[in-house]
Parts: structure tokens; sequence; C-alpha cells
């Protein structure tokens, strides 16, 4: 009985001093439901009000601190894993590769407009990179038969020789390729992320008498749909 009088005795008078709970339990060995119910009438002055609440604030950046450094290691970790997973990618992958893109991301033939040719938009640099490495290496385009559109909210119209740049860095083509530029002119949301410095629109690749092409992509991505998309 004596030494559970001393103990809380010590309790309070640690938490007077300013320690938390935590700090309080690393010192004292009671359960913390214990300590609670032994500091919960204990009154305090301000400035050691203050000094339990920063010692709080600070231990909990520490825990997210932690968090984010572990969420970061796992990350790595899993990314590198991954990574090794992709090497050799042969002609018939790329060209599955291909086709899986353009059925996602492409233009298709309409009745109401036959002849489409190939149309290809997005804002992502690697996927636009691996559509044209396709177009060029597996379905044998020329690089002149490639034109190329910048699609752009009309707020960044300072920002074009920039975004041009990046686009022609991207793809490997010169700046002059990219004289095409629209300009949308719907209202930006304050809560966007593609803005500012980091925006560079959406680029559309299309092909010049490509119809036939777009027409045997079809062709692929239908046989697909035969041999592997049944329902089982």
């Amino acid at each position: 009985m004596v030494h559970r009088l001393n103990l809380k005795r010590k309790a309070i008078e640690l938490r007077k001093q300013g320690f938390t709970y935590s700090e309080i339990l690393e010192r004292v060995k009671i359960a913390k439901s214990t300590l609670s119910s032994w500091l919960h009438s204990v009154g305090l002055a301000k400035h050691i009000q203050h000094r339990i609440t920063e010692k709080k604030r600070l231990a909990a950046l520490r825990g997210s601190l932690a968090r984010k450094n572990t969420r970061i290691a796992l990350t790595k970790r899993i990314f590198q894993e991954a990574r090794s997973d992709i090497s050799n990618i042969t002609s018939r992958e790329l060209w599955l590769m291909g086709i899986m893109l353009y059925w996602a991301e492409g233009s298709k033939e309409k009745e109401h407009h036959p002849g489409s040719g190939i149309q290809f938009s997005n804002s992502d640099p690697g996927m636009i990179r691996l559509f044209l490495i396709w177009l060029l290496r597996i379905c044998k385009i020329q690089k002149n038969q490639i034109i190329f559109e910048i699609y752009i909210h009309e707020n960044s119209k300072n920002n074009i020789p920039k975004v041009q740049y990046y686009w022609a860095q991207t793809t490997r083509f010169p700046v002059r390729s990219f004289d095409r530029v629209y300009f949308k002119r719907n209202r930006v949301k304050p809560n966007r992320k593609n803005i500012g410095d980091l925006y560079f629109g959406l680029l559309r690749v299309k092909v010049r008498a490509s119809s036939t092409l777009n027409r045997k992509i079809a062709g692929w991505v239908y046989a697909i749909c035969e041999d592997y998309c049944r329902v089982v």
C-alpha cells in the first residue's frame, strides 16, 4: 500500500513538472488506466499545459516522419522488385503493349465518320514515348508521317515555348514539330493539380493517311477479345 502511494505521489509530481503520460509511464511502472485515474483531477499551471501540448505536437511529428520514412523505404523496395520483373521486352510483347495502349487511349473509327486515322492523346510522357516507339518500330511509321497537336488551357499561353520544348525533349522530335497549339477555354477549377510550372497540357499524336492501320488495330483488338475475353 505504501509503495503504491509513493508511486502515485511520484506520478503526480512528474505531471506537475510537465511530463506527458508516456514519459511518466516510462518512470512509473503502472497501467495507463491507473495513471489516468490518478491524474485526471491534477491541476496544471498554464506554462506546464503549454509544455505538455508542445511535447505532444513534437511526438506526433516524429511519429508522422517515422511512418513516412517507413512508407518511402517500403515503396522503394517494392519498386525495385517490380522493376526486376521487366527485362528484354520482345517485339511481340511491344506489339501487344501498343495495341493495349491504343485500345485504351486511341481514337476509333466510327460509322458516322469512316476513314479515321490514328489519333492517340495523353499527358503522360512515358505513355507518349512508348506509343511513339511502337509506331516507329512495330508499325514502321516514318517520322515525317507523325503530327503533334498540343491542347492546353488558355491561361497557360505565356508558357507555350516552355511547353513546346518539354514535348520536344520528351519525344526527341524537333521543336518545330509542335507548332500546332489549341487552347481549352473552359474555366480551370481552383483545386486542379495540373496547373503551374508542371503543367504541359495534353499531346495528341496523329499519323497521316493511317485509316488502314487504325482498322488493323481494331482487328487486333477484336481478335484479343474473341480469344481471351470470352465469359467462362
